[in-house]
């Protein structure tokens, strides 16, 4: 499989952001993929991010990096619906695969443990769920 990566970062919160990704590029440097990185502001940022890479074309897939932790309103809850909800659109709308890797936790511990050097990481789970994407759009 030759397939060129974009991957969208938030690094609102920097420390966690690095170790997600981190995590993907260990798996795409395993599955001898190339990337290209893209930093936008926030979670809310990232389905545009992911629209305006699907329609240029330059890329098979897509993944979203990045960290909500709940805070004392309900922002949090509105933010991890909206981000979500916007990469299956865009996923769907383009026919792209988007690995979702925006973790929504409760603190900096849950953050730390899902974005940490081992295999719960979800940067590198992101972009597993892409390639196996790309392993069955390339079956059909």
């Amino acid at each position: 499989m030759k397939s060129k990566i974009a991957i969208i970062t938030a690094p609102f919160y920097t420390h966690i952001t690095d170790g997600l990704f981190s995590g993907a590029l260990r798996v795409l440097e395993e599955n001898k993929l190339t990337h290209e990185r893209f930093d936008v502001a926030g979670a809310l940022e990232i389905p545009l991010a992911c629209q305006l890479l699907a329609q240029s074309g330059k890329y098979q897939a897509i993944v979203a990096l990045g960290s909500v932790i709940r805070g004392e309103t309900p922002h949090f809850d509105h933010v991890c619906e909206q981000s979500s909800r916007g990469l299956l659109d865009v996923s769907l709308k383009y026919n792209i695969p988007i690995g979702n890797g925006i973790i929504t936790i409760e603190n900096e511990a849950q953050a730390l443990a899902r974005s940490g050097d081992n295999k719960k990481n979800k940067g590198a789970e992101a972009v597993q769920a892409v390639i196996g994407l790309l392993e069955l759009k390339e079956k059909l």
